[in-house]
């Protein structure tokens, strides 16, 4: 990777850091029961997408209405497809949600704003500022955009209102 790819290193920090705190997440959030930290982090069952290797990725999320907003930054993200229904772990339960990748950056810009609202503790993780206005910093969100970043969209399968709140 060339110094003009690489991620800054905040961000490599960032990704050590949550591979180690990752492991007694995946236990935390796999627990048959919620807890405190499933209010705001639901773990993701994934398949690799060349390797087929079976993931479990706990992500932060937010409600908006009947669907489920995440901030995609890291590489998890990958491995889904669009339109295939995903098993999350979610307050205990299991559900399936299909994901909408989303990367256009006027409705990242406007779900971020969301996400913000419900969670705030969430934009420290994300690292792109807001301006006066409200909006996200466009050059910082359009970079982070460039090198992947993406808000995912989860519409639960069972959208029975006790299984998503």
């Amino acid at each position: 990777m060339t110094a003009l790819t690489r991620r800054p290193a905040r961000r490599r920090l960032q990704q050590r850091f949550f591979r180690v705190v990752n492991v007694p997440m995946r236990f935390l959030l796999g627990l048959p029961f919620a807890t405190p930290l499933s209010g705001r982090l639901m773990l993701v069952h994934l398949s690799g997408r060349r390797t087929g290797k079976s993931y479990r990725q706990p992500v932060s999320y937010v409600r908006d209405g009947a669907v489920l907003l995440t901030p995609g930054g890291g590489n998890w993200k990958l491995n889904l497809a669009e339109g295939r229904a995903e098993r999350i772990r979610l307050r205990g339960r299991d559900i399936h949600a299909t994901p909408q990748i989303i990367a256009n950056i006027d409705e990242i810009d406007r779900l971020l704003g969301v996400i913000a609202n419900s969670n705030p503790t969430a934009l420290r993780f994300v690292g792109i500022p807001r301006d006066p206005d409200g909006h996200f910093d466009r050059a910082r969100l359009a970079t982070a955009v460039h090198h992947g970043f993406r808000i995912i969209r989860w519409q639960p399968a069972d959208t029975d209102e006790h299984h998503i709140h």
